[in-house]
């Protein structure tokens, strides 16, 4: 039976948006596996690794109407992707194989039962749901998910946390080290709901989005959450945990601020990097009257040092910071210039934006 019979772009496309949360190796095997379930023209495809799950619908998939099947993901994109463009391709289901041709080249691929495979579903009972452009939510994730921890023994440090109260919506990651904090205004009004999502669907979303003012609907449950956006359905189970009260990480009094260049800050940061400790990247932030200086060192002696000028009156700071994690702010924020505030050497920092109160970037300083 011929199940599919279309352009190569037309199978590629979506099976890129599904097939990033497939394990290449899995205790289930069939979670290698995509899902292809053809209904007349339509094509679904649908991936998952338990914890998430995403679904795509594409048209103008022809073929012999209707047919299910599941195959290797990675297999099926690395073939599709060596094709020329334009190619027409032919996924015939025989024998319990699914062949791939396309011209003179033919590959014949080990296929698992449909209905096998495990599908989530949110439970429509007790659920809310909003919707905001993809373009603002995923700046809110671009200005946070970087100070997620990747794996930290506290898991629930491991993901990013989604906060719904009245007509806004925050996301707060951290690692321990430093904070991350955005929030933008949705239309609904709600009751303050937390909840947790894993580092993988941060990362999924964030590669999925688009920067435009296409609407994404967002629906929460008890212990799951759905994205709905284009002709992607991303579902996700929440992480069970306490996530720390950001609100009481960020400094309430700070005495000294600086207003500087981001970019002129982030290129003076690059350059001193190269010349830090290659397992501790500190680098030493001196504040002065009208100039800001960084220098680094390493063990082989060798020392960089950089000088910003800036307008500032306050009191003399000499304090050391993890150079990557101030170049993970300044790479992921959208603003000609940032605000730095200081207490002291042993004090938490707060970058934020000059006249936005919407982001806060509080991170802890090293000593060097």
């Amino acid at each position: 039976m011929v199940l599919i019979k279309t352009l190569r772009d037309t199978l590629l496309a979506p099976l890129q948006s599904v097939s990033g949360i497939v394990e290449r190796r899995h205790t289930l095997p069939i979670l290698s596996n995509v899902l292809l379930e053809k209904r007349g023209n339509q094509l679904t495809l649908l991936a998952t690794d338990i914890e998430v799950q995403i679904t795509t619908t594409t048209d103008g998939a022809g073929g012999d109407g209707v047919g299910a099947v599941t195959v290797g993901a990675r297999k099926l994109q690395e073939i599709l992707r060596s094709l020329p463009d334009k190619t027409e391709v032919s996924l015939v289901l025989e024998d319990r194989r699914l062949q791939v041709r396309a011209g003179k080249s033919k590959f014949s691929l080990q296929t698992l039962p449909a209905e096998d495979f495990p599908r989530m579903s949110i439970s429509e009972g007790e659920t809310r749901d909003f919707q905001l452009s993809q373009k603002a939510f995923r700046q809110l994730l671009g200005k946070t998910q970087y100070s997620m921890a990747a794996q930290d023994v506290r898991y629930y440090l491991n993901g990013l946390m989604l906060l719904v109260e009245g007509k806004e919506l925050r996301a707060v990651a951290t690692d321990g080290h430093r904070l991350a904090y955005a929030s933008v205004e949705i239309e609904a009004e709600f009751p303050r709901q937390e909840l947790i999502l894993p580092r993988k669907t941060v990362l999924e979303l964030n590669r999925l989005l688009v920067d435009t003012d296409d609407p994404l609907k967002i629906t929460l449950a008890s212990n799951q959450i759905r994205f709905a956006f284009g002709n992607v359905v991303l579902v996700s189970k929440l992480i069970d945990g306490k996530f720390p009260d950001y609100e009481r990480v960020v400094p309430a009094i700070l005495r000294n601020h600086v207003i500087v260049g981001r970019q002129a800050l982030m290129q003076a940061m690059t350059r001193a990097a190269i010349l830090t400790n290659e397992k501790f990247k500190g680098v030493r932030v001196l504040l002065s009257e009208n100039s800001l200086k960084l220098i680094a060192a390493n063990a082989e002696q060798e020392e960089a040092q950089d000088e910003i000028e800036i307008d500032y009156s306050g009191e003399s700071i000499d304090v050391g910071f993890n150079v990557s994690y101030l170049l993970d702010v300044l790479n992921n924020v959208v603003a000609d210039e940032v605000q730095w505030s200081f207490n002291d050497a042993s004090s938490s920092a707060l970058i934020s934006l000059p006249g936005n109160e919407r982001f806060k970037y509080v991170v802890m300083p090293m000593r060097i």
